[in-house]
């Protein structure tokens, strides 16, 4: 009989609605045990993910599934960059945006045919201020609404579209000065977004051309926002058309500085980092190895 591969499964046991049993017992019951030797770890708190990721990776565990939302994500990939360890996912939060990007399936019984059935491939990876992400980082408004959106027992879409609504309003756009492909921007800035993936999660894009294996950023800047250009940005983001919606411009590139005169939020993945005046943001190439469909 050929060996197994092992697998480990990270969850998340606080992502989602669904229950730790539930999860559990669809592993049990969908994941093909002919061809996995498997294990289940649960975190017990912020930050223990990567190194449960990092300590299966050095253990020689072929493939660690992170189960949650993309802050699990995030936390299990980090653990994994650099390594021959590949990633696997089984959506549970409510963006999933790296998940959705990859073309996993939403279910847990069909992401986990992926795992069974699925082929590895490398992706990139950014960083801002040297911490990674896997699907976009950004400053401005979009890291002010996840530090709300962290704060709100409500999750989902609607929650998101409702905060952006209400917040957009109050946020100013402030001075920034970018240096993007040896071109310096001295421009308003309410949002900075800096994408690896395509979307935020949500099906909601705001770099619909980015490509997660090119070794570029697709940096979209929005200057300044009223209500009526949010409407806007938001359709367009749902819609896929955000390239062409008057209020964004879209640069490519492998590496960005910003400085700021006020301290700006920030964010990784969703997860609000905090404040800085300045930003470094660089591409990791081909540095993850994840399972894809």
């Amino acid at each position: 009989m050929s060996q197994r591969t092992k697998i480990r499964f990270i969850v998340n046991p606080t992502s989602g609605t669904s229950s730790r049993v539930d999860v559990e017992a669809r592993i049990q019951e969908h994941l093909d045990r002919q061809k996995y030797d498997h294990g289940i770890v649960f975190t017990e708190r912020a930050g223990h993910a990567p190194e449960l990721a990092r300590a299966a990776a050095d253990e020689g565990v072929e493939i660690v599934v992170a189960v949650g939302g993309d802050g699990t994500m995030n936390e299990v990939a980090r653990g994994l960059l650099h390594t021959e360890t590949v990633l696997a996912i089984l959506p549970k939060g409510s963006g999933n945006g790296l998940a959705r990007h990859l073309g996993i399936p939403m279910g847990l019984e069909g992401a986990l045919r992926v795992i069974n059935k699925g082929k590895m491939t490398t992706i990139d990876s950014g960083q801002i201020n040297g911490h990674p992400f896997f699907t976009t980082a950004g400053i401005g408004f979009d890291a002010y609404i996840s530090s709300v959106f962290a704060g709100n027992k409500k999750r989902g879409l609607q929650t998101y579209v409702e905060l952006v609504m209400k917040e957009v309003r109050n946020y100013r756009h402030l001075p920034v000065i970018a240096s993007i492909n040896g071109n310096t921007l001295d421009t308003d800035c309410f949002v900075m977004a800096f994408a690896n993936a395509a979307q935020y999660g949500n099906n909601a894009y705001i770099a619909p051309t980015a490509d997660i294996r090119d070794g570029l950023l697709d940096v979209c800047l929005v200057r300044r926002l009223d209500l009526v250009k949010a409407l806007n940005l938001s359709y367009c983001m749902l819609t896929k058309q955000l390239a062409n919606a008057d209020s964004a411009e879209y640069f490519k590139t492998e590496y960005v500085t910003v400085q700021t005169e006020e301290e700006m939020m920030y964010h990784a993945d969703g997860e609000y980092l905090g404040k800085a005046s300045e930003f470094e943001v660089k591409m990791l190439p081909l540095s993850l190895k994840v399972l894809v469909p």
